[in-house]
Order: structure tokens, then C-alpha cells, then sequence
């Protein structure tokens, strides 16, 4: 199955459950297809868990949830050691993590220990454990959820957490429609709405994945375009109202982004609108605000939306 014919086909078993979110399911595809992870930030009730499980079922892969909490330990997500008294030797029991589809549920409920043991199995793909480094499923991919809203209990990420998600989507309230279309399909669930009652199909195969991040790969990427990235980058580093900014890999999720968004147009090339288009969700979660812009309010999607504009696009 082509790249363009797993996006479509997941697309239409999406559509059947989520309604009004179609650029966070745009950009959670595009991560998926591209060897990313998601963080999805947003108010309480606007189906962040129900897309990820929705995504899940239309992909014939292992798929676990973790609620985060402050008091879940790092073994409990990783593994641990188990006795076993007949060999008298200790055992590996594998935890959740092994899996190809996570979702890390409220992902800043737990502490800032427990939130690092994501970050060996997100870079690498792989955890130790008592020397010893245990392969993660191929492919696998993280999608972790916050509500930006409530901050009493909350662990907030560290800036190289947040760096191992590629994007960074907010999902908002749906428009009236949309909102319109939820109440009247999922109000007879009372708030359970489960996307294989509502005929969700497995339709894409892990060898389908793989295969399509190939093609992600294999994307052409003109050199005006890749001097475009670094003049972004380097926008954002000389930028006074950013005390940190973007880093070479936030230019390289940047191009991974803008690749996916040229295949799902059937392009085998990216052009600087998929650089644009993918610039935010890559960006808002990698730079810091310096103190001043804090004071006054200014939110990171507004610097990064002025840089956006201030840099030449090449033709």
C-alpha cells in the first residue's frame, strides 16, 4: 500500500469517530508516517485520548495506555526485575513501553523521574535495564496528551523532553458544526464513544509503516529549501524576544514534517509551503521565551509566526 493510500484509508476511519480536528489529525499522520512523536495539549473533553485510540484501531499494531500519575514509578512503564526462585536468577518483565503505539495520558501528572525513563525509548528505541539494552517494537511511536489549563499537580516536561516529540498540537474546541455533528453522534455513548463500536477497521499494517517512512526518506529536498530551514533556525537563535531557540534537530523534524506534508499532496518534492505549514507545531515547543516576552503575555506561536514572515521564501 503506498504512502497516499495509508493516509487516505486512515483518514476515513478517523473521520468516523473524531470530528472538527482535522489538522491535529493531519499532523498526528504526518508524525507517524515520519518516525515522530506527538504531544497533544488541550482542554479536558476535546477528544485528545479518543483521536490517539481512534488512530490505534486503524492500525493493525500493539497498542497500550498509560495514565500518568505523580505516584507511577519508572519501572512501572519500562519494567523491572522479577526473582525467579526455581532458577534462582533475576527475570526482565517487560513493561508497557514495549508496544508500537503508546499514549502517555496526561503526561505531565508524573514526576519528573518518571517522565525521563520516556526519553531512552523515544530517541533510540530501545531501554536498559541493569546493563542490558532491550529493543523496542519497529515501529513505534509515543503520542502523549496535557491540559494546559489545570497546573496544580502537574510536573511540568523539561525543554529536552518536550525536544523528543516532533510536534507539539493543540487541539482546540471543535467549531459550532463540528461541535454540533459530536453531540449528536456520541451523546447516546455517554462520554464512552469506543472506535471499534463505531465499526473502526485495522487498515493499515506495520509493514505498511515502515514502508511509507521509506518514501518519507526518499523525498526530495531542494537546496534552496534546506538554506530556507537553516535561515529559520537561525532566526529564531538571534531573535531577542527568545532567550532559547531551535537546534539542528528541531531543523530536522522541520524537514521530516514538511516531507510527509508533500507526499499526502502527492509530491515527491518538498516546496516551501510544507516548510511553513509544519514551522509551528515543530517550533512552539523547542524555544524558550525570554523573561520580558513572559511579562507581557506574548505566547511562542506569535514570535514564531513573526519570524515566519520576516524570513525571505525562496522560489
Amino acid at each position: 500500500m503506498s504512502l497516499q493510500e495509508c493516509y487516505r484509508t486512515i483518514r476515513e476511519e478517523v473521520d468516523k469517530v473524531i470530528y472538527g480536528q482535522d489538522e491535529a489529525v493531519e499532523f498526528a499522520l504526518a508524525a507517524l508516517f515520519s518516525s515522530g512523536h506527538v504531544l497533544l495539549e488541550g482542554p479536558p473533553g476535546t477528544a485528545k485520548t479518543l483521536l490517539v485510540r481512534t488512530i490505534a484501531a486503524a492500525l493493525n499494531l500493539d497498542f497500550r495506555r498509560v495514565q500518568m500519575t505523580p505516584d507511577l514509578l519508572p519501572g512501572d512503564i519500562t519494567g523491572s526485575s522479577i526473582y525467579r526462585e526455581q532458577s534462582g536468577t533475576f527475570e526482565f518483565r517487560q513493561g508497557p513501553v514495549f508496544t508500537s503505539f503508546l499514549l502517555a495520558d496526561e503526561i505531565n501528572r508524573a514526576s519528573a523521574r518518571t517522565q525521563s525513563s520516556l526519553l531512552e525509548a523515544m530517541q533510540e528505541v530501545g531501554v536498559t535495564h541493569d546493563g542490558v539494552t532491550h529493543p523496542l517494537p519497529d515501529p513505534f511511536i509515543t503520542f502523549a496528551t496535557q491540559n494546559p489549563i489545570e497546573q496544580e499537580g502537574t510536573y511540568p516536561l523539561p525543554l529536552a523532553q518536550l525536544d523528543r516529540f516532533m510536534f507539539k498540537i493543540e487541539v482546540p474546541y471543535p467549531d459550532p458544526t463540528a461541535e454540533q455533528r459530536v453531540l449528536r453522534e456520541h451523546h447516546a455513548s455517554g462520554g464512552k464513544s469506543d472506535p471499534t463500536a463505531m465499526d473502526v477497521q485495522a487498515v493499515v499494517t506495520p509493514e505498511d509503516i515502515i514502508e511509507s517512512r521509506t518514501t518519507i526518506r526518499d523525498t526530495h529536498v531542494r537546496d534552496e529549501v534546506i538554506a530556507y530551514v537553516s535561515r529559520l533556525l537561525a532566526a529564531t537563535r538571534n531573535d531577542e524576544s527568545l532567550s532559547v531557540g531551535a537546534s539542528p534537530r528541531a531543523g530536522l523534524m522541520l524537514l521530516m514534517g514538511a516531507k510527509s506534508f508533500a507526499r499526502f499532496a502527492d509530491r515527491d518534492f518538498v516546496i516551501p509551503d510544507d516548510i511553513q505549514r509544519a514551522f509551528l507545531p515543530v517550533m512552539r515547543h523547542r524555544v524558550v521565551l525570554s523573561p520580558s516576552t513572559e511579562l507581557e503575555g506574548i505566547p511562542a506561536d506569535e514570535v514564531m509566526s513573526g519570524i515566519l514572515e520576516a524570513i525571505e521564501v525562496p522560489r
